[in-house]
């Protein structure tokens, strides 16, 4: 199974990858308005944890259940129900990144 090839890691980059790509492309074609909003949230965030991981590798080996716990919360940021990319960046991302756009 997809665990024995690449364990944990790999099914979460497989997770918050394929699903928001589709999305993704879905919204540039022609989605709800505001799709394209909450996408490229989506992947603004993505990005920057991504940055934080390459930059800081060995948090990924401190942080008990680490890729468990960033599958759930990528899911929290692009589920239908809870669409949680755009409260990260209106609460967190944009006051720190704002002055300097």
């Amino acid at each position: 199974t997809i665990f024995f090839v690449g364990g944990m890691k790999l099914i979460s980059d497989v997770a918050t990858f394929v699903y928001p790509a589709y999305a993704s492309f879905k919204a540039i074609d022609g989605g709800l308005p505001g799709d394209d909003t909450q996408w490229l949230t989506y992947w603004v965030i993505f990005a920057s944890m991504n940055i934080i991981e390459s930059a800081m590798p060995f948090v990924t080996m401190w942080i008990p259940l680490y890729f468990p716990v960033k599958l759930a919360f990528f899911i929290w940021l692009y589920h239908p129900q809870f669409l949680g990319a755009g409260l990260v960046y209106t609460k967190i991302l944009r006051p720190y990144m704002g002055p300097y756009l």
